[in-house]
């Protein structure tokens, strides 16, 4: 079973960075909150085998990859090829923030993290409006692989205490910060097209993604 931990995520304690980072580091797979809903998460590292245990304690099939959490929004373009100008203002305007962007993947995107497609392979990025995540991908060095916490087909769990005991059971880590602030899903936005294609409705309406992506 995996230690709980309370931390406040909009001022996280130096101490809980460190612990977290170090459980990613090593291979760990973590429950941690975000601002929009709770998360299961690992290092977006090549071959880590915390990859493979999201699917299984999330009781997925591997056919979609995991979203990541960058920490700054100029790693839009580290992770990303080609990303279009309007991209960046909508990045500019809701990061950090409930806003996914879908992106060409870069080079440097581990093959198993990139989204197979008709015209190359994708990523899905974004800077959570949570200064925890934000810490925790700075401490580990590396992106964070992560997806809702809850078996797949279940509800997204909101709060510490709406995590599922058989996820608790699995992971290596949960980070408890009460209620998630927004407490639904990030908006999902396709961006490797010349307009913007809402792929799934979240936090952020479509009216403010194609406002701000003018």
């Amino acid at each position: 079973m995996g230690a709980v931990v309370s931390v406040n995520q909009m001022s996280p304690e130096s101490g809980v960075v460190a612990r977290a980072a170090e459980v990613a580091r090593a291979g760990g797979v973590l429950v941690l909150p975000t601002d929009s809903v709770y998360g299961l998460a690992c290092a977006a590292t090549p071959e880590n085998p915390a990859h493979a245990r999201i699917f299984a304690i999330k009781r997925r099939d591997r056919s979609q990859t995991l979203p990541w959490f960058i920490a700054d929004e100029k790693d839009l373009d580290v992770f990303g090829e080609g990303v279009p100008a309007w991209a960046h203002r909508l990045a500019a305007a809701h990061w950090p923030g409930a806003l996914t962007l879908v992106v060409r993947a870069s080079a440097v995107v581990p093959p198993e993290y990139a989204q197979d497609g008709p015209d190359g392979p994708t990523i899905a990025l974004r800077v959570p409006g949570s200064a925890l995540c934000r810490a925790l991908v700075r401490a580990v060095g590396h992106p964070l692989a992560q997806t809702s916490a809850n078996t797949h087909g279940a509800p997204a769990a909101t709060s510490g205490h709406g995590v599922e005991p058989g996820i608790v059971e699995a992971v290596d880590l949960v980070l408890d910060s009460g209620p998630a602030p927004v407490g639904v899903a990030s908006t999902i936005v396709d961006a490797t097209g010349d307009v913007p294609r809402v792929l799934r409705a979240g936090a952020l309406p479509e009216s403010e993604v194609l406002l701000a992506a003018r």
